[in-house]
Formats: C-alpha cells, structure tokens, sequence
C-alpha cells in the first residue's frame, strides 16, 4: 500500500489526524513509536538539523528530499512534506510532485509566500504573498502532474501571517480548494485559537482543513476537531525538545567531567540498539551469511600470579605489561582481529579491576591463588561452543602463527614454543 493511500485512509475515519514534525530517520523513527498517525517533514527543523541554517528557501528539494527518502526507509506511517514555495515556479512544482512521489511520499504542502520563503513566525519580516492566480497555477500543474492516485496536495495560505485578515484568507483557501488541493492549512500566529476558531467557522467545508498550533499552544486535538479540523501538525517541537535535552545534558559534562554524570538523562545504549534494528540486523546474519564464515571465540586465562615477576606486576597482571608501547593483552586482541576472531572473553583473577579493555566478556576466577590453568578456563564455560581458541594470557605470538593453528583440520591443536627450552639448554 502507497503511503499516500494510508494518509488518505486516516482521513476517512473518525477522529483528528495527528502529525508531527521531524527532522530525520531517527526522530521520523520516534514519532512514530509514539504513536502519531504521520510525519511532517519539516521544512525548518531539516534547514536546522541539516545545515544549521534559517528557514529560508536555502534547502534545495535534492536536499529535503534525501532527507525524507531516509524517513521513509525508516517509517511506516505516512510523510507529509513541508515544500515551501514548492521550489519554484509551476513548472518546479511539477517536477516536485514527480519525486516525491517516487520517494514514497503521502503529500506535499505548498505556501503562498514569494520565494525566497521567510519562516513564518521570524519577526521583522515584511511579507509579501503571491497572487492567487499564481498559486492556484502551482495547485493545478501539482495535480496535473501526479500519477499516485491517492497521492495529496495540500495548499497552504499565510494570509493571517501577513496580516492580511480572515476574509483574504478565506478567499484564498476557496481558490486553492476550486484548483484542486486536496486540504488546506490556513496558517495563523495568533497566541490565542479565537482567531482561527472563527476562520474554521466560516469555512465552506469543501476540502479539509489542516492547522499548526505552534503559537496558540493551549488548544488540545479535541478541541481542533471539534472546532472543524481534520489534520493537526505539531510542527517544531520535536527539534526544540531536542536542542534544549543536548544542551542541558553538554552542560552537564562541561562542568562535571564525567560522562555517567548525564546517565539520568540519556537512554541506555541498548536502547539505541532496539531503534536502529540491531536486533533484526543480527538475525539476518544468523539467517543469511555464509555457514563457512564459522565463528571461532577466543577465551585468554590472564587469572595467575607469579610473584617472580615482582616487581612488574605489582599493581597489574601480566597481560598489561607493556610492550614496545602496548601491552601485552593489546597484542593480543590486535592479532585476534586480524584473523577476524571477534568474540574474546578473558578470565581476570589477580588485579583484576586494572583489566578493563572494551569489547571482551570477562569472567573472574577469584580463586586463582589456590586453582591452575584449567579452573581459570572453566570458568568461562558458557563461552565453550563451537569452535575455541585457548591462548595464555602472557605470551606475544605472530600472526602468521595463529593462522597456521586455525587451519589445522584437526580436533585438538597446540602451539608449543620450544625456543624457551632450546635457549635454557645452552644456559
């Protein structure tokens, strides 16, 4: 089903249609797992996301538009894209309607402010409207050109805006209705709802009507329904939301230093992990890459001590003992990596708070003064299926020797290195 079709869908039930402004996959992704019933692509929140720039016609529509097909890929509700002037005159606004129908979009909005767009609650800013005839042009040649039969446009007049007053606005929105928009947002700011309540009163009906009420912030959806709206757009208070939680969080660290100390703030990573399909990504692999890629673990016993080497290991075991600028277990992993062994666990035992190396699965053989090699090895028994890689976690190995072992068809594989004997024989 054509998302413009599920958008068409939510407008013949009961009930107000709520959409939310993003800004990218992400909070496209979240918007949606909130439970909203589409997405507004907003116009200012990508300027801002996107380039850190005004909301003035500077976002060119390849740009909004690998913006939104990334939405898409992201989502399952229905996008409606904030298009501005839609980025020129009738003839762009043919081409926009053609892509962004082939992106996998619900609807686009078209205003009738003069290019370049000014956002329309920047103050200080002398607006100027197209004529009518202009944009009923844009709304005809919109229709012309789409194939997706479900496909909305929805015309969008900023006559309030510009102070022009409710009866141009009306008269507006009937034009635009007469060429063919499939609704219309009639755009206030009004910091009260009485202005557009009245509007909404005086409205013919004949296309449904669309509203933003980012100024006028008290009204709830019940009460726009009731007062005769089909679509609500919260346009801008996702990206807002956002700037204020990084800003309190970055102040945060700033002055404490610590990254945890934002952990009441900020979401747990698995949580990320869940949002971006980490799960699905790992099932996939289960499902479709190659048996033969097998996957070896390699468990290092770095649980001992040898009070001969004090005082080297005084305050750290063995595997951190540096080498050349690297420790041993460092050496260790690198080569693991090489050889494309990514899952390590590693049994700790003496010092074993020092052993904090990223990206290994520890196990603690906390009797280590008492058990040998192979207690310190079953304790990381869960780890001990399919094929095992068992190394010391003292020794420096080469590569080329490590890929020699992982060739050997057989069982059971040791590496002994015989120069220690060879070099204590000569004394």
């Amino acid at each position: 089903m054509h998302n413009a079709t599920k958008l068409r869908d939510l407008l013949h039930r009961s009930g107000i249609v709520t959409a939310v402004g993003a800004h990218d996959a992400l909070s496209a992704k979240l918007v949606q797992e909130a439970g909203f019933d589409a997405i507004w692509a907003s116009g200012f929140g990508i300027s801002a996301a996107l380039k850190c720039i005004p909301d003035a016609s500077f976002v060119t529509l390849t740009e909004q538009l690998d913006v939104e097909r990334n939405m898409v890929e992201a989502v399952g509700i229905p996008i409606i894209a904030d298009c501005d002037t839609g980025y020129g005159n009738a003839l762009n606004v043919m081409r926009t309607v053609t892509d962004h129908e082939r992106a996998g979009i619900a609807a686009i909005c078209i205003e009738d402010n003069v290019f370049p767009k000014r956002c329309s609650f920047y103050a200080g800013v002398r607006r100027e409207l197209v004529p009518i005839d202009e944009h009923c042009g844009k709304i005809k040649a919109a229709k012309a050109a789409q194939t997706v039969p479900d496909f909305m446009v929805i015309a969008r007049t900023e006559a309030l805006i510009a102070g022009w007053g409710q009866e141009e606005a009306l008269k507006r929105a009937e034009a635009y209705a007469k060429a063919g928009a499939d609704a219309v947002l009639i755009h206030s700011k009004s910091p009260t709802f009485d202005e557009l309540k009245t509007v909404a009163r005086k409205w013919s009906g004949r296309v449904p009507l669309v509203v933003v009420p980012t100024i006028f912030d008290g009204v709830t959806a019940t009460e726009l329904q009731e007062a005769g709206f089909k679509i609500v757009i919260y346009a801008n208070q996702v990206i807002r939301a956002g700037i204020k939680a990084m800003r309190d969080a970055l102040a945060v660290i700033k002055h404490d230093t610590r990254p945890g100390a934002v952990n009441d703030r900020i979401v747990k990573l698995n949580e990320v992990y869940e949002l971006v399909g980490v799960p699905q990504m790992e099932e996939d692999e289960r499902r479709f890459l190659p048996v033969g890629a097998e996957q070896i673990t390699a468990i290092i016993a770095a649980a001992g001590f040898e009070k001969q080497l004090l005082p080297l290991i005084e305050d750290k075991p063995k595997c951190l003992l540096d080498i050349k600028g690297k420790t041993i277990l460092e050496r260790q992993v690198a080569a693991l990596h090489d050889c494309n062994i990514k899952q390590i666990a590693l049994v700790r035992g003496y010092k074993k708070e020092a052993i904090t190396l990223p990206n290994l699965r520890y196990y603690d053989n906390d009797r280590y003064e008492e058990t040998g090699d192979l207690f310190s090895l079953l304790c990381a028994e869960p780890e001990m299926k399919g094929r095992c890689l068992f190394l010391y976690g003292d020794i420096i190995f080469d590569v080329a020797v490590l890929q020699k072992l992982l060739k050997s068809p057989a069982d059971i594989s040791l590496v002994v290195d015989l120069a220690w004997y060879d070099q204590r024989q000569r004394g």
